[in-house]
């Protein structure tokens, strides 16, 4: 494909103030007529991207209209009274993807995460705020098709909002509607300069080009639309700009900092069936770090992870506690189905492909002369064991991992250390099976919290 050395980019005066019912495109036709071109397409008024006045050209095939979602908002009729934007905001927003103090970032019904779901109280009367447009890549489609008939010319348009970003600081503007364009370049699978492949370039091309647009619209001159000529390589694609949102599946960034935590907790599971696929090492090992950050007694650190990462390892520890579950099921006189049956519960951490044993660890837990107080002491290292467990499966379900907290090693923990050369010391507090889920989660049963609350 070949590429332009060379682009312009002019805002183009005339646009009215836009009211509720008038038509975009009519608009927009008619300062293109009132602003002409002269010989050879060369300008007659308008701005480029310098700051100087030059003459600027009406429209003509192959240009590409960047157009400010506001004036689209009004057309639309999508005002509200100023004393309704908290509750825009609410009905325009799927999640709260992060919130300080008043300033909430959220994912739109469009799928935008920005703020305040796009709702806006500037370039518009006061008392008032305007939401973005019902379907931008609609608007966009219907601008397109109109200026067809009106100018009998082929354009491209884009509709574009201001967003800001995360790690970087101002804000820019962004596609969030587009019709015949060229939303995303793929780059993939060609070569640089210098010969080498590229696996995973791929351009926001309509992001680019409403950046470029706002260099010569500006937020504060009233001049809503911008023209952009010389890259007609780009028009006549259908893209719409929703491609540019990324599925949530691909997105490593798709939640906020207190959403990141309550999605880990709220959706870990006991997962009962694992994939084949094997576990990173590493991500286990943050979630270590992350159970070890528990509070415990004393300024203690109670906790010791043993990882078993080699299916030899996990077997030979099996099949010890088999055993010993079988003889004391034996000896409790249970009949060899119902054993075979149990046995059976623990295919949990033999089909898991990474097992981990939690140890409470008592060093520096006091002793005491009475029972009472001991007993109490031994409870205080169990409970932040337990905390460091909670940490450990939290963070695994933020590394998309599931786990199964089984109870089995603490019913032979002289077994389990023996196997795993283990000091007298350290008490196995159950194991966790490790892996990527066979299949989602199912909907956890409602739990009203006020069930579970006393109020004094």
């Amino acid at each position: 494909m070949s590429r332009s050395a060379a682009y312009r980019v002019w805002a183009l005066p005339g646009i009215p103030e836009v009211r509720p019912g008038d038509e975009p495109a009519g608009l927009i036709a008619e300062a293109a007529r009132s602003a002409g071109t002269g010989p050879e397409g060369s300008p007659a008024t308008g701005r480029t991207a310098g700051d100087t006045e030059e003459p600027g050209p009406g429209l003509a095939d192959g240009d590409i209209l960047v157009v400010t979602s506001k004036i689209i908002s009004k057309a639309e009729g999508r005002i509200l009274r100023a004393a309704d934007r908290e509750a825009a905001i609410e009905a325009e927003t799927v999640r709260v993807v992060a919130r300080r103090g008043p300033a909430r970032i959220v994912e739109s019904r469009h799928g935008f995460v920005m703020a305040a779901a796009g709702v806006d109280a500037s370039n518009t009367p006061p008392g008032t705020v305007l939401l973005l447009p019902e379907d931008p890549d609609a608007s966009a489609r219907r601008i397109r098709e109109r200026l067809r008939e009106l100018l009998s010319i082929d354009v491209g348009v884009i509709i574009t909002d201001t967003f800001g970003r995360p790690w970087r600081e101002g804000q820019t503007d962004v596609a969030i509607g587009a019709a015949g364009v060229r939303v995303l370049d793929d780059l993939r699978g060609g070569l640089d300069p210098h010969g080498n492949p590229l696996g995973v370039t791929v351009t926001a091309v309509a992001d680019e080009l409403a950046g470029a647009g706002e260099l010569v619209k500006g937020k504060t001159d009233g001049r809503p639309v911008a023209v952009i000529r010389g890259l007609s390589r780009h028009v006549g694609e259908p893209g719409d700009a929703r491609l540019l949102v990324r599925d949530a599946a691909q997105d490593m960034f798709r939640l906020g900092t207190s959403e990141a935590l309550r999605e880990a907790v709220t959706q870990r599971r006991t997962v009962r069936e694992f994939t084949p696929e094997p576990v990173d090492p590493e991500a286990v090992r943050r979630a270590v770090a992350a159970a070890v950050t528990a509070p415990a007694p004393h300024h203690t650190t109670p906790w010791r992870f043993v990882l078993l990462e080699s299916p030899e390892s996990r077997v030979k520890l099996l099949d010890a506690m088999r055993d010993a579950w079988i003889a004391d099921l034996r000896a409790d006189g249970k009949p060899e189905e119902s054993i075979a049956k149990r046995v059976r519960r623990g295919d949990v951490l033999r089909n898991a492909p990474c097992l981990v044993i939690p140890c409470l660890v008592a060093d520096g837990a006091h002793d005491y002369p009475d029972a009472r107080r001991s007993s109490a002491e031994r409870e205080m290292f169990v409970v932040a064991t337990g905390a460091g467990v909670q940490n450990f499966l939290v963070a695994l379900a933020g590394e998309q991992l599931g786990s199964a907290w089984v109870s089995s090693t603490m019913f032979c923990r002289d077994v389990v250390r023996e196997t795993l050369d283990l000091p007298d010391t350290w008490d196995p507090m159950g194991a966790v099976a490790v892996g990527h889920p066979a299949a989602p989660a199912k909907a956890r049963p409602p739990r009203d919290p006020a069930a579970f609350l006393t109020v004094r």
